[in-house]
């Protein structure tokens, strides 16, 4: 491939402002990253929130790239480039164009929403494998091909890493790519150059506010999903929305595709009707465009219902008889870290959830409230270099809605975990003037807030343990740790009965 081939895929997305030298040089890889040039790529400077790349580019030069293309006013380079009026959308239409336009070769579900993005992605892949589909799943928990599985970078990874990702679903033979699109990766046009089918809309509730600022900005960011289904060749296109959140409304009316709705509480496309709950799973009657049918699923909790019907709606759109979901529906397992109970021979309940904003947290407990039989003890903390704001509303949540509540450190990065917990407890100590019942202690090591939990359990009581869900780390500094909640709890557990 040519260069000038390569900056055809920016005509009429991305304005090029200059291009000089020989536009006809052949290009064999393109980077955004100076480490990772060969001779012959392509280097892409692009503007991050860390650093610069345009500050590379000698580096790029020097490691013998065939061209670069860059944002900035051009500098005197001694090879072929191009200077484009955004370096970070150009990235994802080039990496697009250069991995063969791997979206426009499959079917493209993006989900996208605050919470209950990972449940609704494998959700939707089981079903779709139930119509005899190849499923390739890119999420928060993890990238799988086929039968392979790559650690997740991200829940949505960078334009060139997705660009990858979806030629080799092409090449291994998937016929569809179910994936987790998050607000930061449509903000920062990571995904420029899919082409979605359908898009699923699952709710807006606080969260990355140290990044977008406000809720109509994350609101705005979250929106670019559907707004950006029209303008390709691929037909059968549609939004999925949940419309018991008011920005659902706001999302049917803008969008430009077709929209079902879904939801519990208003008048909605799918529909969840005679809702059971237990601690053994769910059951309900969907009722759908294709007709009502009856649902049972091991997921747990009111959330999930929400989840499913979501999955439902993409299943059938896709082509699916209620009969197929059906049955597909009732294989599906817990998602890893997705209210996955931890069973060492205990006489009561220990949950982990990813559950890390007032919103999951809130859904999470609720749906605890509903199953218990005893107290409910709640472990959780929030994470470092993050929404301040959410801090505090978790704080509330969690005497709002428990017995016994451990305030501990999550992720704390480069913050100091005792001013992440002082943050929090500006809402528990609110929260406790209406629930003064409610026993309340910090511990700021995460491992011992968790044997500290598990020693407070009596029969009946269910422990909840949330925040970091299927994550197998923690982050203190800006080093990574091994640490698994499930682990961790297991591990209590396990001392308790040899004391006991």
């Amino acid at each position: 491939m040519t260069f000038a081939a390569m900056l055809q895929a920016l005509k009429g997305q991305v304005e090029t402002l200059d291009r000089r030298g020989n536009l006809d040089v052949s290009v064999s890889a393109i980077t955004d990253d100076s480490r990772t040039v060969q001779a012959g790529s392509v280097f892409v400077a692009v503007k991050g929130e860390q650093t610069d790349g345009h500050a590379f580019i000698p580096i790029a030069v020097k490691g013998g790239v065939a061209a670069v293309v860059l944002q900035e006013p051009a500098m005197e380079l001694p090879i072929p480039f191009a200077r484009v009026a955004d370096s970070r959308k150009a990235l994802g239409l080039l990496a697009n164009h250069f991995y063969g336009e791997p979206s426009s070769k499959i079917r493209m579900i993006g989900v996208t929403g605050t919470n209950g993005k990972t449940t609704t992605t494998y959700v939707c892949k089981t079903l779709l494998e139930a119509l005899g589909r190849r499923v390739g799943l890119i999420g928060t928990v993890a990238y799988q091909i086929g039968d392979d599985t790559i650690p997740a970078s991200h829940t949505t990874p960078g334009a060139l890493e997705l660009q990858e990702l979806l030629a080799k679903m092409v090449a291994g033979g998937c016929t569809t790519a179910v994936m987790e699109v998050s607000s930061h990766a449509l903000a920062q046009d990571r995904t420029s150059g899919c082409e979605y089918d359908v898009a699923v809309f699952s709710n807006l509730t606080q969260d990355h506010l140290d990044f977008h600022r406000t809720m109509e900005e994350y609101f705005l960011a979250k929106l670019r999903l559907f707004t950006g289904l029209t303008g390709t060749s691929k037909p059968n296109k549609r939004a999925i929305v949940n419309v018991d959140d008011p920005a659902g409304d706001r999302i049917k009316q803008l969008c430009p595709a077709p929209v079902w709705s879904y939801g519990l509480k208003a008048k909605a496309d799918l529909r969840a009707e005679h809702v059971r709950l237990s601690l053994g799973g769910t059951t309900f009657t969907a009722a759908t465009p294709a007709g009502s049918f009856s649902v049972e699923s091991h997921l747990v909790g009111e959330h999930n219902v929400y989840n499913l019907l979501a999955a439902i709606g993409v299943a059938l759109h896709e082509g699916a008889t209620p009969d197929q979901v059906r049955q597909a529906v009732a294989h599906v397992t817990n998602v890893p870290g997705r209210f996955e109970r931890v069973m060492a021979g205990q006489e009561f309940t220990v949950v982990v959830d990813y559950a890390h904003t007032e919103d999951a947290l809130v859904r999470l407990l609720t749906a605890a409230q509903t199953l218990k039989a005893g107290r409910i003890i709640t472990v959780f903390g929030c994470g470092g270099d993050r929404d301040r704001g959410k801090r505090p509303k978790m704080g509330m949540a969690a005497v709002r809605y428990s017995d016994v509540v451990i305030l501990t450190s999550d992720n704390p990065r480069t913050e100091d975990p005792l001013s992440i917990l002082q943050d929090v407890e500006a809402g528990v100590f609110e929260a406790l003037k209406q629930r003064s019942q409610v026993l309340y202690r910090k511990v700021a090591d995460r491992r011992e807030a968790i044997g500290e939990a598990v020693r407070e359990a009596r029969s009946g009581d269910m422990v909840l343990i949330a925040g970091k869900g299927h994550e197998d780390y923690q982050i203190i500094g800006t080093k990574k740790y091994h640490f698994d909640d499930r682990e961790v709890a297991r591990e209590a557990i396990e001392r308790r009965k040899t004391c006991a």
